[in-house]
């Protein structure tokens, strides 16, 4: 009888790591500002509020808690995000503590933070149930928690599709955009957290389809470390999918809805 290998955590992080550093996430992470805000609204943060922001990238959802008057740290594994956001946040002339962490082992002690955040952060931790653990760990009792994750349904989940029927992503590890779905926060948090979700669109604007194509190409280093990987033939099927999925009538520009969910609860 044959026995699947084990699957290898550190090599696979390592990966992750170095997908993650390369092209320039913060060039993406701009896009997507407004659903950061939105979700520090929807979390209700309060002025004073000692506020975490898990995976933080270049710095979104810390600025938009800053900006709000909170106690912010950021972590992520990414040093060069972070410098991004050590950038934007001195521009802003906002005080945000932005340190190297890992979403599945964060260095603070339990109940350390008002409110924890993640948009579009812990969701790709290759270990749901730890990186959960991690985010009720350091989250207070009554404190709140704030994910924006993309959803299997939308624009990012057909486009992670189509970057996988090219470039296979790794066995064994479980999809990202599962924390879109309230049945599997539901399982990976267990009890300790009392929901309230929404379904929420952002819409990413492009000159073209080939304009998205080389934005995502250059910058989201997922679809960069593919495309070399794949070619020009995963480079069609993305163009195809973005016209595929615009709103528009005309070819260029477009606007492509991506749908996440919005969910922030309260820390049992």
């Amino acid at each position: 009888m044959s026995t699947a290998a084990p699957i290898n955590l550190t090599a696979i992080k390592a990966r992750q790591q170095n997908t993650w550093a390369s092209g320039d996430y913060a060039e993406i992470a701009t896009l997507i500002v407004p659903v950061a805000e939105r979700l520090v609204d929807a979390a209700d943060i309060r002025a004073g509020w000692t506020v975490l922001d898990v995976a933080a990238g270049s710095g979104n959802a810390a600025i938009a808690a800053a900006r709000a008057g909170a106690v912010v740290t950021g972590v992520d594994y990414v040093p060069s995000l972070l410098e991004r956001g050590r950038e934007r946040a001195a521009a802003e002339r906002l005080a945000i503590d932005l340190r190297d962490g890992d979403a599945e082992s964060l260095p603070f002690a339990a109940a350390s933070f008002d409110a924890t955040l993640s948009v579009f952060g812990s969701m790709f931790a290759p270990q749901h149930r730890r990186t959960a653990a991690e985010i009720l760990r350091v989250t207070r009792p009554g404190g709140t928690i704030g994910l924006a994750s993309w959803t299997p349904e939308g624009f990012i989940g057909a486009m992670f599709r189509a970057v996988g029927a090219h470039v296979p992503p790794p066995s064994g590890i479980p999809s990202p955009t599962l924390w879109g779905t309230e049945q599997h926060l539901a399982d990976i948090f267990g009890d300790h957290v009392h929901w309230t979700h929404r379904t929420r669109t952002f819409t990413f604007r492009f000159a073209s389809a080939a304009d998205f194509v080389e934005r995502f190409g250059t910058y989201y280093g997922p679809t960069l470390k593919a495309i070399e990987a794949a070619g020009s033939a995963l480079e069609v099927d993305l163009e195809d999918l973005a016209l595929a999925w615009n709103r528009l009538d005309q070819p260029a520009p477009i606007a492509v809805p991506a749908e996440y969910l919005e969910s922030v609860g309260v820390r049992a």
